[in-house]
C-alpha cells in the first residue's frame, strides 16, 4: 500500500518538474528555439491550427528560426500569426522560407523574464506541495480505515517528504540554470 501510493506520488511529481522545464523552455533567451512558436497559431482554411502543423519550423542558425510552409497560399497567414503573437518577434518571409530572427534581449527585458521564470518555479513548487498534501492524505485514509500502522504511516511520510525535498531541488536546480542564461549577454 505504501509503496503504491509513494509510487503514483513519484510519477506526479516527476511529470509536474517535466512540466515545468518544458515551460522554462518556452522562456525565450537570445538564442533561438523552435518551441517558441509552439503555441502561435495559423489560420487554416477557417480554423486555428498550430504553426508547426501547417509547416516544417527548424534552426537556421542559433539566432534564426526558419518556417517552411507546405503550401504557397500559408507563407502570408504563418508570417502574420508570427508577427501578431505577443512574442515580439519580426519575421521576413524570403520566397518560400520565413525567417525569424530572435533580437538581442534588454537588460530590462530580462529583469522581466527572470520575475516570469521565478513565478513558475514558485508555482511549481506548490504543486509539489500540493502532490505531497494528497500523498499524506491517502495516508490518513489508509491509518483511519486499519490498512496500515501509525508506524507505517509516519514512515510512509517521511519518504513523501524526502521525494518532496528532491523535486524542489531539482526545480531551484532548474531555476538557476535559466536565471544564468536569461543573464547571460
Amino acid at each position: 500500500m505504501i509503496n503504491d501510493v509513494k509510487k503514483s506520488t513519484e510519477q506526479k511529481m516527476q511529470k509536474s518538474l517535466e512540466a515545468f522545464k518544458n515551460d522554462l523552455s518556452k522562456v525565450r533567451t537570445g538564442r533561438a528555439h523552435t518551441g517558441i512558436l509552439d503555441h502561435v497559431m495559423v489560420d487554416y482554411y477557417g480554423s486555428d491550427v498550430p504553426v508547426n502543423q501547417v509547416a516544417n519550423v527548424t534552426l537556421l542558425d542559433a539566432r534564426t528560426i526558419g518556417v517552411q510552409a507546405w503550401e504557397k497560399p500559408m507563407v502570408a497567414k504563418i508570417e502574420k500569426a508570427i508577427r501578431d503573437s505577443d512574442l515580439g518577434l519580426n519575421p521576413a518571409s524570403m520566397g518560400e522560407i520565413i525567417r525569424v530572427p530572435m533580437p538581442m534581449l534588454t537588460e530590462e527585458r530580462r529583469k522581466e523574464l527572470i520575475k516570469v521564470v521565478r513565478s513558475e518555479a514558485e508555482g511549481a513548487r506548490v504543486t509539489m506541495r500540493n502532490i505531497r498534501r494528497d500523498a499524506n492524505n491517502e495516508f490518513k485514509t489508509l491509518l483511519k480505515d486499519k490498512l496500515i500502522t501509525e508506524d507505517d504511516d509516519r514512515r510512509g511520510q517521511d519518504e513523501i517528504q524526502k521525494l518532496t525535498d528532491k523535486y524542489t531541488a531539482e526545480i531551484d536546480k532548474a531555476l538557476a540554470a535559466k536565471e544564468a542564461d536569461l543573464l547571460a549577454v
